[in-house]
C-alpha cells in the first residue's frame, strides 16, 4: 500500500519545547511526501499530557525528540521514539560558534557526554569542561556551577541553551538540522516497519480466527497470550469474549488441556490424544522461540470427528485418479485373435461415437485401462478423464463427490461449496468403477444425469449442464442384479449401449505369454536383474501356462514382482523347491518338477518363447474343441476365430 494513502501515511510528532522546535518546522516540509509530520511545542509533564489528549482522537506511529525531554517522554509513553544524535559535525559546528564569542567553554550533556567529543578535546587538547545531567533541575544547578567557575559559554540541548541565556551565560544549541533529518527519516523507517508488522498481524490473526482447528498460544508461565473462536468451541464456551481468556492460566480456562512437557524441555509434542468431557481431541503442542531463546509454544486442538471426515475425504482423493489418463490402446497387451478384435472394437467406440460404455470382466483383467485407452484414442483426449470407485464410499460421500455441493448443504461442507466429479470432467470423461456397488438412491439421480445431461449439486435448486462422457465398469452380472432388485432397469439400458467384454486370462493363453514376458522384463528391471529376465522366464512360462489366474493379469504381475524380489534374496535363478515356495499358488496339490536346462544364448530365448507358445495354443484349441464334443465350428465361434484359422493351427 502506498504511503500516500492516508490510512497508511507514517504520522510523526516532533515534541520539543525549546530551540528544537525551530529545526523541526524548517524541516518538516522537507518530508511532507513520506509522512504526516505534527509539531508539539510543549515539553516533560506537559507533552505526555498533550500527547495522551490526542492519541484518544489521533493516531500516532513514532515520537521525535531530543535529550531529557525525550528521555522523560520515553518513560512515560508506550509509542516508538526516536531520539536526535548529535554527530560529530554537530559538535564542530557548535564549538565553532562558541569559540566566537570566548575560549571559556563548556560542553553540558543528557546523561553521558559522547566518547567522540572526549577525543576530540583530548586531541586539539582544548580546555573545554565538560557536564551531564538527568533532570532539568540537575541542568539548572549545572550551569550555576559553570557560571561560578567564569565559563562564559555552554553548549547542549535547547533547555541547557535556554537555561544559560537565563543565568546570564552565552547558550550554543547544539543541534544542527541535518540531525532533525536523519531523525525523521529514522522514524519514518521504524513506522513504515510498524504497519507492515501490524498488516502481517493482521494477515496472521485473520486466519487464526477462521482456522477450523482450535489454537491457543501460552508464554512460558502458561498464561494465554491469544486464542482463537475455534478453541472456545471447542472448550464450550463459544460466546465467552476472547478477552476474557487473554492474560489468564491455561489451567483456569481450559484445565483438561495441559502444556505438558513442550515448555521445560523445548520439544514438539504431536498427535496426543486426550479426553476432554465428551469429546476426543487430537492436540499438537509446538514450542515458540525468539532469537533462539523460547518465549512460549502454540497449542493446536482438533475434534476427532474433525478428523475422521478428513480421512474419509483423504480415502476418497486416493480413489479419484488424475485428471488425464496416462495409457492407450495400444499398450493393451493383444496376441490374442479374441483381444484383437476386441482392441479394434474400442478404438471403433472412441472414434465414432459419444455414447456410455459398458466394461465388463473379472476383476483384474485391466477395466481401467480399457476405459482410459477409450477416452484417448476419442476426441476428449485432452480434456479431464476421471475415475472414481462407487463401491468403496458412503453414499453421502460419494454424492457429495459425483455432484457436489453447495455452500452450507450440511455439516463440514467446504465454504463456497465445492464442483463435483461430473461438473471437473465437463467435456472430458468420467469412469465410474464397480458400478454395480453404487446404492439404489444415487442410481436414480445418475439416470437423470445420463438422460437429462444435467446435474444438480447436493443442497442446490438449479442444475448444470455438462458434456461427459460415462464409461462405466463392473465384475458383477447387472441384469442378475436387476432380476433381484439391486440394480435399476433403466439405468442398466441407460448404461449398457457400447459394450466391452474383456475376457478373463485363461482364455487367452497367447496374451498370457506376452503379458508374463512385459511384466516380468518390467519387475526384474526395477530389481536390477535385468540381465536374468529371460532365462527366469523361459524357465517359469510353462508353469505360468498351466495356471488358471483367477485374479488375472493383476495375480501374473504380483506373482512377476514376488519371484523377482524371491530371486534378490537367492542370489540366482530360483530351484523347483525355490519356485514352490515363492508361487505356491501355482503348483497346486502337487508338487510339479521342473528340471533346469543348461544357460543359452539371449539371442535364441526369443525364438524359444514362440515354440513355447505355440504349444500352449495348440493345448489350448485341442481343450475347446473337447468341451465343443469335436464340433470345430462351435470351437472356432467360442475362440473368436474361422474354422480355417483352427484347423490351420491344430496342423501346426
Amino acid at each position: 500500500m502506498s504511503l500516500k494513502d492516508t490510512s497508511s501515511r507514517p504520522v510523526i510528532w516532533a515534541v520539543s519545547a525549546y530551540r528544537l522546535t525551530d529545526i523541526f518546522r524548517s524541516i518538516a516540509p522537507e518530508f511532507s511526501a513520506q509522512a504526516d509530520i505534527h509539531i508539539i511545542n510543549k515539553g516533560f509533564a506537559d507533552a505526555v499530557e498533550e500527547i495522551q489528549a490526542r492519541l484518544r482522537h489521533e493516531r500516532c506511529d513514532v515520537i521525535v525528540a531530543a535529550g531529557s525531554n525525550g528521555a522523560y517522554l520515553r518513560q512515560h509513553l508506550a509509542l516508538p521514539l526516536v531520539l536526535l544524535k548529535v554527530g560529530g559535525f554537530d559538535l564542530l559546528a557548535a564549538l565553532t560558534r562558541a569559540r566566537q564569542v570566548s575560549d571559556r567553554i563548556a560542553i553540558v550533556t543528557h546523561k553521558t557526554a559522547a566518547p567522540e567529543l572526549s577525543q576530540f578535546i583530548q586531541l586539539f587538547d582544548l580546555r573545554i569542561q565538560e557536564r551531564a545531567y538527568e533532570t532539568a533541575d540537575q541542568a539548572r544547578d549545572c550551569i550555576r556551577a559553570l557560571a561560578a567557575q567564569g565559563i562564559d559559554v555552554v553548549v547542549g540541548p535547547g533547555l541547557v541553551a535556554n537555561l544559560a541565556d537565563e543565568l546570564g551565560l552565552h547558550g550554543v544549541f547544539l543541534y544542527a538540522p541535518d540531525s532533525a533529518r536523519q531523525a525523521f527519516s529514522d522514524a519514518v523507517e521504524i513506522a513504515r516497519i510498524k504497519h507492515v508488522e501490524a498488516s502481517r498481524h493482521a494477515q496472521l490473526d485473520a486466519v487464526l480466527q477462521h482456522l477450523s482447528d482450535g489454537v491457543v498460544a501460552i508464554d512460558m508461565q502458561q498464561q494465554v497470550l491469544s486464542v482463537n473462536p475455534a478453541m472456545l468451541r471447542l472448550a464450550g464456551s463459544p460466546d465467552t469474549p476472547m478477552a476474557q481468556w487473554l492474560g489468564k492460566p491455561l489451567r483456569e480456562v481450559l484445565p483438561a488441556v495441559r502444556a505438558g512437557s513442550v515448555l521445560t524441555r523445548g520439544w514438539p509434542d504431536l498427535g496426543s490424544v486426550e479426553q476432554v468431557g465428551q469429546r476426543t481431541l487430537v492436540i499438537n503442542r509446538v514450542p515458540v522461540f525468539e532469537q533462539g531463546v523460547q518465549t512460549g509454544a502454540v497449542l493446536t486442538v482438533i475434534d476427532s470427528g474433525d478428523v475422521e471426515q478428513v480421512t474419509s475425504r483423504l480415502r476418497l482423493h486416493q480413489q479419484i485418479t488424475t485428471r488425464h489418463a496416462r495409457y492407450h490402446l495400444q499398450q493393451v497387451a493383444a496376441a490374442s485373435p479374441r483381444m484383437k478384435q476386441l482392441i479394434t472394437l474400442c478404438e471403433t467406440y472412441a472414434r465414432r461415437s459419444d455414447a456410455t460404455v459398458l466394461i465388463s470382466g473379472e476383476s483384474g483383467t485391466g477395466k481401467e485401462l480399457i476405459a482410459q485407452g477409450i477416452h484417448n484414442a476419442s476426441r476428449r483426449a485432452a480434456e479431464p478423464f476421471l475415475a472414481i470407485n462407487c463401491g468403496a464410499f458412503t453414499e453421502s460421500l460419494l454424492e457429495s463427490e459425483l455432484f457436489g455441493y453447495e455452500d452450507g448443504a450440511f455439516t463440514g461442507a467446504r465454504r463456497g461449496g465445492k464442483a463435483g466429479l461430473f461438473e471437473s470432467a465437463h467435456l472430458g470423461t468420467i469412469f465410474l468403477d464397480e458400478i454395480g456397488e453404487m446404492p439404489l438412491v444415487l442410481q436414480t439421480r445418475l439416470l437423470r444425469v445420463l438422460q437429462e445431461k444435467e446435474v444438480m449439486r447436493v443442497g442446490g435448486r438449479e442444475s448444470i449442464p455438462v458434456d461427459v462422457r460415462v464409461i462405466a465398469a463392473t465384475h458383477r452380472d447387472l441384469l442378475a442384479l436387476v432380476g433381484a432388485q439391486q440394480f435399476r432397469q433403466d439405468l442398466f439400458y441407460r448404461l449398457n449401449i457400447l459394450q466391452v467384454v474383456i475376457p478373463p486370462l485363461r482364455q487367452r493363453p497367447e496374451d498370457l505369454a506376452l503379458l508374463a514376458v512385459t511384466l516380468f522384463d518390467a519387475a526384474f528391471k526395477r530389481a536390477g536383474l535385468q540381465d536374468e529376465a529371460r532365462d527366469i522366464i523361459k524357465a517359469v512360462l510353462p508353469l505360468f501356462m498351466s495356471h488358471s489366474w483367477p485374479g488375472n493379469v493383476r495375480e501374473l504381475e504380483n506373482a512377476a514382482e514376488r519371484l523377482a524380489i524371491g530371486c534378490i534374496a537367492l542370489h540366482g535363478i530360483p530351484s523347483p523347491d525355490d519356485l514352490q515356495r515363492l508361487l505356491p499358488e501355482l503348483h497346486g496339490p502337487r508338487l510339479v518338477v521342473w528340471e533346469p536346462r543348461p544357460p543359452i544364448a539371449a539371442a535364441l530365448v526369443a525364438t524359444e518363447l514362440k515354440a513355447v507358445t505355440r504349444q500352449t495354443e495348440k493345448a489350448h484349441l485341442q481343450t475347446v474343441l473337447s468341451e465343443c464334443a469335436g464340433n470345430q465350428a462351435e470351437a472356432a465361434q467360442r475362440l473368436g476365430i474361422s474354422r480355417a484359422t483352427l484347423w490351420r493351427k491344430l496342423r501346426a
